[in-house]
């Protein structure tokens, strides 16, 4: 066996192991269609929804003296024959919903 080429079978294992777990642990964003789903599944128990939107690209947010990368949307819902509109922000790593806005008629 080939000591040369044991070593540099095993160095190049070793470099492409470590490149592999830092692209996995790198943050990435959740889609911004699943979080409108989210954000739907949430409000949907209190009626039907009429029309939703989410804005594609993450923006920045601040809330509680944090920085978040957050989508913005909106949701239309039927709540006992009353149109009701909300905008929400949600966390663009996370998909967590940090704010739902009711717009006042």
């Amino acid at each position: 066996m080939n000591w040369k080429s044991f070593f540099l079978g095993a160095a190049v294992g070793i470099v492409g192991g470590y490149v592999t777990k830092e692209i996995l642990t790198q943050k990435t964003n959740v889609s911004p269609e699943r979080v409108l789903g989210a954000v739907k599944k949430h409000l949907q128990p209190k009626g039907s929804i009429l029309g939703s939107w989410i804005h594609m690209e993450a923006e920045p947010y601040d809330k509680n003296q944090m920085t978040y990368r957050v989508y913005k949307g909106g949701i239309s819902q039927n709540t006992d024959g009353n149109i009701q509109q909300y905008e929400f922000i949600a966390d663009a790593q996370t998909g967590t919903l940090l704010d739902l806005i009711p717009f006042s008629t």
